[in-house]
């Protein structure tokens, strides 16, 4: 960062602060945040990747994508699950995961291909 990044003096546009914190009170950015902590983790980022190249994963599956142990690659599928990211159906003893909709896999698809333009722009 240089000094030419920031304002240089302190002044702001009281009626576009005001709306713009208007919208913020009636959506929930909190869920937003936790939504992106959920995929912070590599590991976590790797099996929703994961679930957007198969429709549907089991447990040990993911454990050996991700080079893991069942029980790290259950812990990570439980956190996803909590945040709404995948969902899960039993079959017998097995646990079959996948991504909870559309939105989730056009998430990750969206932020590889930010990844990539900052790359080639660096």
């Amino acid at each position: 960062m240089s000094k030419n990044d920031s304002c240089e003096i302190y002044c702001y546009d009281e009626e576009k602060v005001n709306r713009i914190q208007g919208e913020l009170e009636k959506e929930d950015i909190g869920s937003v945040a936790q939504l992106f902590k959920a995929f912070a983790d590599e590991n976590r980022a790797k099996i929703s990747y994961a679930l957007c190249q198969d429709d549907e994963l089991c447990v040990c599956d993911v454990a050996n994508i991700i080079g893991s142990s069942v029980a790290t690659a259950s812990h990570h599928l439980r956190t996803l699950h909590k945040q709404g990211i995948v969902k899960y159906r039993k079959e017998g003893k097995l646990a079959f995961y996948s991504l909870d909709d559309e939105h989730i896999k056009q998430l990750i698809i969206i932020a590889l291909a930010h990844q990539k333009e900052v790359k080639a722009n660096v």
